[in-house]
């Protein structure tokens, strides 16, 4: 198991600049790999870019080897995602219906090259490997490597960090990142864990994600739960509203306060998917099975949605893979386990009997 721990960096005026400094560097580094990548067929195998690339990065720009090798590794990670983004969303088109008057839809895998463009990096950061980049000192601070040497950064932790560190989870490497005026080094902690074994399932838990419920929960002992997703849909009409208000002027400040509404948008739906992962885990404890919908190349079609066209919108964009994502390793941290199953035909199936009809989704 996985877990990030955010540490904010208390740097003085002059280590700022210094890593500062290093970050941009970094960036640039990232985005002339990406374009490497862009203009020759996507070649994603670390070995064949270190070959083509190493000497030449280390002639143009000057950052030390250790950060040129995280560089090509942090440009092919974010290629990879991007892949396997394209992948979960295939492109959809429908070709008339059959002899039952379905539609016949026809799907075409994505892949990277699909891209218009390179892959983009703006913000400043940088990857620091623990004991070559970044060490933790004795004295409650952090060494940093820099293009001027190594800075010593006092930091804040959250409380969670020194018991993780006595409960012997290793350190692997860390992204130093800016946000806000502020430096935070984002440090991925590790444990292993069991997975559980079959014949300990205690309960299983049938999950779906949809758009008039968040989730609907039904469990082997025969109970069910609902979360609305009503309230969360207003929300987000207010945020699209108030970006459509400032989309109207498109000044240097109304972009800049748009795009500090994405981030509290964001950061509100995170915080809604956590709320109901962890309730849920909680709910039912250890030893819990929970079975997700397989949503990979499903979307929802516009004609099966209903409301306005902006309430249509904010439906088709909710969060539904994060809330995979933070159910499965909050799942795992108290012995339970999350598997998908196909989406196909779990709302017309019978729970008892395995019988498929249409008129089940209406029972």
């Amino acid at each position: 198991m996985v877990k990030t721990v955010k540490l904010k960096l208390l740097a003085t005026p002059q280590q700022s600049d210094q890593l500062m400094q290093v970050s941009l560097l970094y960036r640039d580094v990232c985005q002339y790999v990406s374009n490497w990548i862009f203009e020759n067929g996507f070649i994603l195998n670390f070995m064949t870019l270190q070959k083509e690339l190493y000497h030449e990065i280390r002639e143009k720009f000057p950052l030390n080897s250790q950060m040129t090798i995280s560089a090509l590794k942090t440009t092919t990670a974010r290629y990879k995602t991007v892949k396997e983004q394209l992948f979960q969303n295939p492109f959809k088109y429908m070709d008339g219906k059959d002899k039952d008057g379905n539609d016949i839809w026809h799907y075409i895998p994505k892949t990277l090259e699909w891209l218009w463009k390179p892959i983009h990096f703006s913000a400043p950061q940088c990857d620091q490997v623990r004991n070559r980049n970044y060490r933790l000192l004795q004295d409650g601070r952090i060494s940093l490597t820099t293009l001027q040497g190594t800075v010593k950064v006092a930091y804040q932790a959250p409380s969670c960090w020194q018991k993780r560190l006595d409960d012997g989870w290793t350190i692997g490497t860390a992204k130093l990142v800016y946000q806000r005026k502020h430096w935070y080094l984002c440090i991925p902690m590790e444990i292993a864990t069991e997975e559980v074994p079959r014949e300990n399932i205690q309960r299983i838990v049938g999950i779906d994600r949809g758009l008039n419920f968040i989730i609907a929960t039904a469990d082997s002992e025969g109970k069910s739960s609902f979360k609305s997703g009503r309230q969360a849909m207003h929300i987000r009409h207010k945020f699209s509203n108030l970006r459509k208000r400032l989309q109207v002027h498109n000044t240097h400040g109304s972009r800049r306060k748009i795009k500090a509404i994405e981030h509290r948008e964001n950061r509100w739906m995170s915080d809604v998917n956590h709320q109901i992962s962890k309730a849920l885990v909680e709910q039912y404890g250890p030893n819990t099975l929970f079975v997700l919908e397989d949503l990979t190349g499903v979307s929802f079609e516009e004609k099966n949605l209903r409301g306005f066209k902006q309430d249509r919108q904010d439906k088709r964009t909710w969060a539904f893979y994060q809330f995979e994502q933070f159910l499965t390793y909050k799942a795992e941290a108290v012995g339970s386990k999350v598997i998908k199953v196909s989406a196909k035909y779990t709302s017309q199936r019978c729970t008892r009997c395995g019988v498929i009809d249409k008129s089940q989704r209406d029972c």
